[in-house]
């Protein structure tokens, strides 16, 4: 494969079942899948659908990518059977080889996602408009047999499907990921300085060659840093040291979601211990999730989100706990940033340990900053399925309750934990 440059030769030669790649733009992401389903083509009777964004798209890849390769092919006769490439059959929008190999592109939507069975190539995938109700019509039917999908494109914001499907934890996939460093570096002839000027849109800049996600630029807390902050010990209620431990509590009622997180302090490292999320339950019920974790966990402070609905709950924790335990805290635009700032602050130093989870990590990077029309800074978080970062203002509280700006750096385990029976 001479006329592919490593990082594509890397892609064609992936046999994986399921694999999707994000690729910076004018990598040859379409040239390089193209040339692979030519090659299955070749090889077998094999059956692939193009789903492109448009039918613009869609010819593209048929002229400019499987056309292409069969003229090139014509050229390297001595690898493959000119009778097999002869008898090649072009049609609009669709190419049927001599053996019954067939390929067809059209623009994606949810019904031709569902009318075919057959191998599919998801092009520039971000783009396609209702991405989430292609995929849903179109992962069963591969699903069925044992049939291939290939999904390429280059970012465009969090919501669509791609998205979900680079950043999730899903362990089927095989992922490519070849930003513009990358591609010049395996030899792509191109000057990274002249496009970033004639571009001349730092954000689009890193989206569409570093790929950066737009939405990530704002990101108050980051992937990376996210990441670099996770720890398989976290999060596991067994691994409770006996040391003072913080509780932060995001409290709701209907649709978001009610989250306490315990962290411990051990050392001079905060380490989560134990999450509850739950979702439409009684104030009665949060009221007893609490009790639980102060009889399980040594909590010398608690702090609650006392905004609206707050106020209750936050009243009846310090009446049971008293006032020198629980603060509540309201969530004004000052303090919302302040909190958030001792979280990052923790993070960037690497003095907190959360557990791999992919609901927590998508909290903690769905809150935003941006300007008010004041000039002032400010926070927020989308609302969708999974609440309104619910996780991330529970963790962001538990964090500031344990903030005393006291430094440790040793500390002797309590062998025998005191019963927090004895106490309240």
């Amino acid at each position: 494969m001479g006329i592919l440059y490593p990082y594509q030769t890397r892609w064609v030669n992936d046999t994986n079942r399921f694999k999707i790649g994000m690729f910076a733009r004018q990598t040859g992401k379409t040239f390089s899948t193209t040339l692979e389903i030519v090659l299955d083509c070749l090889s077998k009777k094999s059956r692939w659908v193009i789903l492109s964004r448009g039918e613009r798209q869609a010819r593209e890849c048929i002229e400019e990518g499987i056309k292409s390769h069969l003229q090139a092919l014509k050229v390297l006769h001595n690898y493959y059977s000119l009778n097999s490439l002869n008898n090649t059959k072009l049609k609009v929008l669709e190419v049927v080889f001599f053996n019954g190999s067939r390929i067809t592109a059209l623009p994606a939507n949810p019904d031709t996602a569902r009318g075919f069975s057959a191998n599919v190539f998801l092009d520039e995938f971000a783009f396609h408009q209702d991405s989430k109700k292609i995929w849903a019509a179109l992962f069963p039917v591969i699903s069925k047999r044992n049939l291939k999908l290939r999904v390429v494109s280059t970012p465009n914001g969090k919501n669509n499907k791609f998205y979900d499907l680079m950043t999730g934890d899903l362990s089927l996939w095989s992922r490519h990921i070849v930003d513009i460093y990358k591609a010049v570096n395996d030899g792509l002839p191109l000057n990274i300085e002249e496009l970033k000027a004639g571009l001349n849109d730092l954000d689009s800049w890193e989206q569409e060659y570093e790929l950066k996600w737009r939405d990530e630029v704002t990101a108050w807390l980051d992937y990376d840093l996210i990441i670099a902050a996770e720890d398989k010990n976290a999060g596991l209620p067994v691994m409770y040291t006996g040391e003072c431990c913080y509780l932060g509590v995001d409290i709701a009622i209907r649709g978001d979601y009610f989250v306490a997180i315990v962290i411990e302090r051990v050392c001079d490292v905060f380490w989560i211990r134990e999450i509850v999320s739950q979702r439409r339950i009684s104030f009665a019920s949060q009221a007893a999730e609490i009790d639980r974790l102060m009889r399980s966990y040594h909590i010398s402070k608690i702090a609650m989100d006392q905004t609206g609905m707050g106020e209750m709950p936050v009243e009846s924790a310090i009446r049971k706990y008293g006032d020198a335990v629980v603060e509540g805290v309201f969530f004004t635009a000052a303090n919302k940033l302040d909190i958030a700032t001792r979280l990052k602050k923790y993070m960037q130093n690497k003095r907190l340990r959360i557990p791999i989870d992919f609901d927590l990590r998508e909290d903690l990077h769905a809150v935003e900053k941006h300007i008010t029309p004041t000039g002032m800074s400010a926070l927020r978080a989308d609302r969708n399925s999974k609440g309104h970062a619910d996780r991330f203002w529970a963790l962001a509280l538990a964090v500031a309750a344990g903030d005393t700006g006291e430094e440790y750096f040793e500390y002797t385990p309590i062998k025998k934990r005191m019963s927090m029976n004895n106490i309240w």
